[in-house]
């Protein structure tokens, strides 16, 4: 399995990029998303791929970002009828933290409009996806909308990290911001967290 390239960026469009490793060019599908993320043609690059191997090719998947890749995966892997081409339309419809809120929030309406994604797709992601994310997707989403400071986003983070290991989130909220008040403003994201998971054994 390829799980990155990184070389040189010969060629870059909004669909796909070419990325010469060692004298080999390698052509790598991305989603908008991660085009805009990258460097000038010429410039050295990592790009973190997924390798999807046909009767007829091998094609790889190039994405600037682990929660890119991560996000394309869980639709390939886990939603019926949703392939390799409607994922990348989904990511380069919307960025990761606005597609794990529309999943949250049921945002049917949001999803159908992205190119290639009907209603009934739309609703599948919804359901199949849902369970999930959950709860951590909906908070990511609504801190997204807000613009944090940096304090504030480092509490959104440790938030965000206690959800993914289970917790509900008044609880993270009011774990972290305990922590916090013991720790002081300077405590980073990972003493947060660990802080509050002493305090929840």
């Amino acid at each position: 399995m390829i799980t990155f390239l990184r070389g040189k960026l010969i060629d870059a469009l909004p669909t796909q990029a070419t990325v010469d490793v060692n004298g080999v060019g390698y052509e790598v599908l991305i989603p908008l998303s991660s085009f805009d993320k990258l460097p000038a043609p010429g410039a050295d690059v990592q790009i973190l791929t997924h390798l999807a191997i046909r009767e007829d090719a091998h094609v790889l998947y190039g994405f600037m970002t682990a929660a890119e890749r991560d996000l394309f995966r869980l639709l390939i892997h886990t939603v019926s009828g949703i392939g390799p081409k409607i994922a990348l339309n989904v990511l380069s419809g919307m960025n990761p933290v606005a597609l794990r809120g529309a999943v949250a929030n049921g945002d049917v309406k949001a999803l159908s409009q992205i190119s290639g994604v009907g209603k009934k797709t739309a609703e599948r992601i919804v359901v199949e996806l849902r369970d999930k994310m959950g709860a951590a997707g909906a908070w990511e989403a609504s801190s997204a909308q807000r613009s944090l400071s940096a304090a504030d986003q480092k509490v959104n983070d440790a938030v965000l990290a206690l959800m993914a290991l289970g917790f509900k989130q008044p609880e993270a909220h009011d774990a972290i911001r305990a922590s916090q008040a013991l720790l002081g403003a300077q405590a980073s994201v990972e003493e947060l967290v660990r802080a509050s998971l002493k305090k929840g054994a």
